[in-house]
């Protein structure tokens, strides 16, 4: 028997993949993060199925929940919001069962984001402005960041910066970005992107908390900085050049 590990999307129910939800509908049991994952995908859940709201419990009576199913011969749907890949804590939880011997599957799901990018309509790299995004977060309570890992460092590249769970601690990051990207340079604040409460909340490094403070944000947001956001005047790629030849245009 099998733990699938299901990214669940940044918010919107269809923003799930096929096999995510393929796997869903097959698993006897469904452990999902109830603080941030969609009821309505729960409605891909078997008739019958143990559903599980994992937001109050602990890693290890999220991994006793799997070997119990397990034992009984019971595959797993674990659903987490986002994609897997960054501040899930799948990490820990593969640790545990692969020490338990418990055999598992990850599938990716949309992050957040490349989520927020969608409803700004908006690129996060542009040619000769940005070629790199950098995804961080500042410190808090769950884990500290590495020392190497500062916002400064990720500043003095001049990338768009996608700054996770890091909302509380708006005028730090303000303070800290402000002397590499300037105070004119662009933000966009997206609260919930996907979701039916979805906000934007735009602004520059200089009026963001501003802008912010007349309607606070505690906690879902992602801060999104860079010069792309107000890029108009940028060139375009090579990619679709009519003079670029490239393998797969196939012209003379």
């Amino acid at each position: 028997m099998t733990v699938h590990f299901i990214g669940a999307g940044p918010g919107a129910a269809d923003l799930i993949t096929v096999r995510g939800r393929d796997l869903i509908a097959r698993c006897p049991v469904c452990l999902y993060a109830g603080s941030l994952v969609p009821p309505a995908l729960l409605d891909h859940c078997p008739p019958g199925a143990r559903i599980v709201d994992t937001a109050p419990m602990s890693l290890e009576e999220i991994v006793g929940e799997c070997r119990r199913a397990t034992d009984a011969g019971h595959d797993v749907a674990r659903l987490h919001s986002g994609d897997l890949s960054i501040w899930s804590a799948l990490g820990e939880q593969l640790r545990k069962l692969e020490q338990a011997g418990i055999p598992y599957t990850v599938t990716p799901g949309v992050p957040s984001f490349a989520a927020a990018a969608a409803v700004l309509g908006q690129e996060l790299t542009l040619p000769e402005v940005a070629q790199s995004v950098v995804l961080t977060r500042t410190s808090g309570r769950a884990s500290a960041m590495p020392p190497a890992e500062d916002l400064r460092a990720f500043a003095a590249t001049g990338a768009t910066l996608a700054v996770h769970l890091s909302i509380h601690v708006l005028d730090k990051v303000v303070a800290d970005l402000t002397p590499f990207y300037g105070a004119d340079c662009p933000v966009a604040i997206v609260y919930r992107a996907t979701w039916p409460d979805e906000q934007i909340v735009r602004g520059t490094l200089a009026t963001i908390a501003a802008e912010i403070a007349k309607a606070p944000i505690e906690r879902t947001a992602l801060i999104l900085v860079g010069k792309v956001l107000g890029a108009g005047n940028f060139r375009n790629s090579a990619l679709y050049d009519a003079g670029y030849q490239r393998r797969f245009r196939g012209r003379a």
